[in-house]
């Protein structure tokens, strides 16, 4: 007779990975950068907004299967998605802000995305996608700005999430389901789509607390500059909130002046960073615009 294992049998999945964040590290801090200063928010409260945000988009019609895309900066609100999108069944579609319109539409349309999650800051980039959709029904505005989009329903992210409660009903998933999906930057043609599981996601953010990798632990506060719609920041929205780490959110603030000042304010342990911002912060340091 075969033997089995009495172990775990729990797929790992997003849900899991979420849970064990606010359950363990209930305290740890989410911090969005405005310009000036950083606002913060527990662990606790992110997880709450999440599980608001689930029954927002379940109200909108999202059901599992369903892609839902964010066109949005680093911020807490682009958190509260990673972890409710995923968890309730649906797919994640971080689009990239910095394709050209065309290639924007042609993404969110080849990943037949029903809802967008538009980050204000980004409306007028996205403006001249609008009228080139074709799957999208939805669009959820986090902030403020007029959007004018005919033909599509437009609801405040504020509003939609507040009018949700605290708790939603997380399904139980296959941990080889898709999680997420990400395209290419289309430098060969069209951009290629990547569709990420939720084991490759939850094994990647073990992965990356491992000491020969990033090392990523609880008492780490990670400044998060890679972006949130390249290649989902490389994991470590996931790693840092499944090892409780604080995470500082850059927002649009990319430029020398500005991580200057949340270096200074928020005193990271953890960054990454594209090449390009890298060369910005020491061209900066050595015309004495930055003091590193």
């Amino acid at each position: 007779m075969e033997m089995l294992a009495t172990m775990m049998h729990r797929p790992m999945t997003v849900r899991m990975l979420m849970a064990h964040g606010e359950t363990i590290f209930p305290d740890s801090v989410i911090a969005a950068f405005d310009g000036a200063r950083s606002h913060s928010a527990s662990y606790a409260s992110v997880a709450a907004g999440a599980n608001r945000l689930a029954g927002a988009l379940h109200a909108l019609g999202v059901r599992s299967g369903d892609r839902v895309a964010t066109f949005s900066w680093n911020s807490r609100e682009h958190l509260e998605a990673y972890l409710a999108i995923p968890s309730m069944g649906a797919v994640m579609h971080t689009v990239n802000v910095r394709l050209s319109s065309e290639q924007v539409a042609w993404v969110i349309n080849h990943a037949e995305d029903s809802v967008v999650i538009l980050d204000a800051r980004l409306a007028e980039l996205f403006a001249p996608v609008i009228p080139m959709l074709t799957t999208v029904r939805h669009i959820l505005v986090v902030g403020e700005a007029a959007v004018d989009a005919p033909g599509l329903e437009i609801s405040d992210f504020g509003a939609a999430t507040a009018a949700q409660p605290d708790h939603y009903d997380w399904p139980d998933i296959d941990e080889t389901r898709a999680a997420a999906v990400c395209y290419t930057s289309g430098t060969t043609g069209n951009p290629k789509g990547v569709v990420y599981s939720h084991r490759t996601t939850f094994v990647h953010s073990l992965a990356s607390r491992a000491t020969d990798t990033f090392g990523i632990c609880e008492r780490d506060r990670i400044l998060l500059l890679p972006p949130m719609f390249h290649a989902n920041a490389w994991g470590l929205p996931y790693s840092g909130w499944m090892s409780g780490s604080d995470i500082i959110m850059p927002g649009p603030f990319l430029q020398p002046d500005g991580i200057r000042k949340m270096i200074n304010d928020e005193r990271p342990t953890f960054t990454a960073m594209v090449p390009t911002l890298l060369g910005d912060l020491l061209r900066a340091s050595q015309e004495g615009a930055v003091d590193m």
